[in-house]
């Protein structure tokens, strides 16, 4: 009884199982149910002890040693087919027996009723003598716990449902900041410049829709949807920059430190698809749109687009080396190179660099964390370009330093 997963009987229940639903009723009353099980237990064994020594005195008169014998004999009786084999048995098999013998625990509930009232009037007096707590609240699963109780049943779910429901609970521990696009890569459009250079960023944009900013990127002043954008350049009037002020939308600003789960109601609440990132000094930090959301639970399934990293540029090659840009980040290196970069501080492998390194350097810089060696390839404009990672074997280790 005590060995049962609740949450499969509960399974059972939902389902219809009137058993279940009876032993879930008895497990709320732990009490009762452990008198009932202990009372009888000793009660039985004390009767097989006495019938014993009885047996013994009829058979073989007052000797000492025919009682000792005797005892010894059932006491071994009882650990054996009494204590461990049953106990063995009903922790291999808890949920068949445990709904074959309710119906059975629920009379002797109604029978010892009242040996077991008294029973446990007496244990509670000696409980607060001791100063004892009784605490009677079912304690809570934890989302670690929860965690591990999913992967403990990964043989039993798809891969792909087990991988969306563990990103599920990585959720839990992200900012927005973490799922961005940095402000480097976004693409906006400026409202400083000419129509024709206006024009020429709608028909080779790669998104729905633009940020647009007054003159530097800090001073957004909506969101343009590029359809309808698109859909002037067809007027055979002249177009001035007040006809796509015109198509502009209220900008929605987030916190960079906005947990992910609570944006995504956000969006949901605000009718919303993209938040423009700022921080506490309301500087410009990137974007984040719904996609980037659903993409961390269910994995990538929108169209990669120039300067972001693609699925087929995390791999090793035959010398466990890897090409990737200075403004991954580093979950996605974690997530899909097996690596372990600190989370807590910066977010790409350009940061981490600077954060080593105190310094901007140059390229052929080389600098070694963990199990992996990082190489400089190329810098540009005071930030690194490429970087080359190198996995090294175990038998290496010892032979490198920091």
């Amino acid at each position: 009884m005590m060995a049962l997963n609740r949450h499969k009987l509960r399974h059972l229940a939902t389902a219809g199982s009137r058993r279940a639903k009876l032993v879930l009723t008895m497990l709320t009353e732990t009490e009762r149910l452990l008198g009932v099980i202990l009372l009888g237990n000793n009660l039985i064994n004390s009767g097989a002890s006495a019938l014993a020594a009885a047996f013994a005195i009829y058979y073989f008169g007052e000797s000492k040693y025919a009682l000792a014998i005797a005892s010894t004999a059932v006491s071994f009786a009882i650990v054996i087919f009494a204590e461990i084999t049953p106990k063995v048995i009903g922790a291999a098999y808890p949920e068949r027996i445990a709904l074959t013998i309710a119906p059975i625990l629920r009379v002797l509930m109604f029978v010892m009723n009242p040996l077991v009232w008294v029973t446990n009037l007496l244990v509670k007096g000696l409980l607060r003598i001791l100063h004892v707590p009784q605490n009677k609240e079912e304690s809570q699963i934890s989302s670690e716990e929860l965690r591990s109780i999913v992967l403990e049943g990964g043989n039993f779910i798809p891969k792909k449902h087990l991988s969306i429901l563990l990103n599920l609970f990585e959720l839990e521990k992200i900012t927005v900041e973490d799922v961005m696009t940095p402000r480097t890569q976004v693409e906006a459009l400026n409202m400083a410049v000419t129509v024709e250079e206006i024009k020429h960023q709608l028909i080779t944009c790669y998104h729905n829709k633009l940020p647009v900013y007054e003159g530097e990127i800090n001073r957004i002043i909506g969101i343009l949807h590029v359809r309808r954008a698109v859909a002037l350049l067809n007027y055979e009037e002249e177009l001035t920059v007040e006809h796509f002020r015109k198509l502009l939308t209220p900008p929605y600003f987030i916190p960079q430190d906005t947990d992910v789960l609570k944006q995504l109601q956000y969006f949901q609440e605000n009718r919303e698809r993209l938040g423009i990132i700022v921080d506490e000094y309301g500087e410009v930090q990137g974007l984040v749109t719904l996609e980037d959301i659903l993409e961390e639970m269910i994995g990538e399934f929108t169209t990669s687009v120039p300067g972001a990293a693609r699925a087929d540029s995390f791999l090793w090659d035959e010398k466990n080396e890897c090409l990737l840009e200075g403004s991954t980040a580093l979950r996605d290196i974690n997530k899909r190179l097996g690596l372990h970069f600190p989370l807590t501080g910066p977010k790409t492998l350009n940061g981490l660099l600077l954060e080593l390194l105190q310094d901007i350097p140059d390229a052929n810089v080389c600098v070694k964390t963990g199990n992996c060696v990082i190489e400089i390839i190329q810098t540009q404009d005071q930030s690194i370009k490429v970087v080359k990672l190198t996995r090294l074997k175990i038998e290496d280790l010892p032979h490198l330093e920091t």
